[in-house]
């Protein structure tokens, strides 16, 4: 084998855990509280055997699922490093996520408690300096702290879960991060900083 060039195989495999995780996203996007393994196998174009050697039950593909939607936060985090604005798109993201993905909330809460902390922390550390850039350039009020942030998660998780219709469930979210979110932002004047989405689902 050349040096760097990586067999077919690893490759392939590679390629399917992508696959997965590509349609446990959405799969895990529904109303639908039972994620079906039979469906991401389907929607990922392998057999359920594949499926079970990369994942060989519902916890192990939420926790991978958790760790891909992290690792794209960071992503999107660093490549907006010096923006301020990148503490509102981030924060969007992550409750977005939080409201349209019950089965993958549903799934968190099974995780053993240290690794629902670990990928708190790292959520929690992707939020800090977009948090501090922001409060510096006068849009979030300056007393908020990252540990805030997971008292506004579980307000909006306490919304969701008050409401049966998934439909209205989305629709109480939404105004509920309008609400919440108000105590967060400050005011905006320019046209650049007013078209932060930030509290529309």
């Amino acid at each position: 084998m050349l040096y760097g060039v990586q067999p077919a195989r690893r490759r392939d495999a590679q390629r399917n855990h992508t696959a997965i995780l590509l349609a446990a996203c959405e799969v895990m996007t529904s109303p639908r509280p039972v994620v079906g393994m039979p469906e991401i196998a389907r929607r990922a174009g392998i057999g359920q055997a594949t499926l079970y050697r990369h994942f060989p039950d519902r916890a192990a593909l939420a926790a991978a699922v958790l760790g891909y939607l992290i690792e794209r936060l960071e992503k999107c985090v660093a490549a907006g490093r010096e923006q301020p604005a990148t503490f509102g798109t981030a924060l969007h993201a992550i409750l977005r996520v939080q409201v349209t993905m019950r089965p993958l909330v549903q799934l968190t809460r099974r995780l053993d408690e240290a690794t629902r902390l670990r990928y708190q922390r790292r959520v929690t550390a992707a939020l800090t300096e977009p948090l501090r850039r922001a409060q510096e350039a006068g849009w979030v009020r300056t007393d908020l702290v990252p540990g805030d942030l997971m008292l506004l998660f579980g307000m909006v998780e306490g919304v969701v879960e008050s409401t049966a219709d998934p439909e209205e469930a989305v629709a109480a979210a939404g105004r509920s991060i309008d609400l919440a979110l108000d105590g967060v932002f400050r005011p905006v004047s320019a046209p650049s900083e007013a078209g932060l989405p930030i509290g529309k689902l």
